[in-house]
Parts: C-alpha cells; structure tokens; sequence
C-alpha cells in the first residue's frame, strides 16, 4: 500500500475506491471509543471534514491534552512520527497532526476492504 502524500490524494483515493464513507464511519467509531464528543455526518464533504477535525485536535491540544494523547493512542498514529513533529506552533502542529490521524484511518479503511472481500 502506497499512502497518500496530501490530503487531495487520500480523499481522491478514498473516492475512487467509493470508501470515503467508510473513512468517515472509522473516524466516529474512533472518536467514540476515545470518548470524544464529535461525531462527523456521513455525507460531510472533504473540505469540512478536515476542517473540523483540525479544529477539534488543536482545541484537544490547547485544553485536553490526556484526551488528544488517548486519541492518538486509539488510532494508532506511530509515537516516533508525532514526536518528530515541531510543536512550537500548536495551530501547524494540529494541522499535521489531523492528517496522520487522516492517513491512519485511512489504512485502516483500506485493509479493511482489501482483506475482508476475500
């Protein structure tokens, strides 16, 4: 599995793939078990998919950082990649940090599917 550089390439991939829901479905299932209060509608579109997830991590860093952590640890984004991350700027630390949650979702989305049609 090749994993997407952008977040254009992850949702064009997930389109194409007709597994966008599927992402969005992995993201409220995570987010519930993380007990976090964000449940995203199914036929929200890219753009603000991306944009409430990037604020609800910066706001989880800022004001719940147990939380935001548990979240990671739920997800299973790799520590060694968070803590490679600069965190002197907590609006870009966030902005990263929503895309490797993005991008492990979308693993998770895409064995799912390619394991489980066999």
């Amino acid at each position: 599995m090749q994993l997407p550089k952008t977040f254009n390439e992850l949702i064009t991939e997930a389109n194409q793939l007709d597994l966008y829901m599927k992402l969005v479905q992995q993201l409220n299932k995570d987010f519930l078990f993380a007990n976090i209060d964000l449940d995203f509608s199914e036929d929200i579109l890219p753009e603000s998919l991306k944009l409430l997830l990037h604020e609800t991590i910066y706001k989880l860093i800022q004001e719940k950082f147990t939380e935001y952590l548990n979240l990671l640890y739920i997800i299973d984004v790799p520590e060694a990649t968070i803590k490679a991350l600069d965190g002197n700027d907590t609006l870009k630390l966030s902005e990263e940090v929503t895309f490797l949650i993005l991008k492990r979702e979308w693993q998770k989305v895409w064995f799912k599917n390619k394991y489980s049609a066999q």
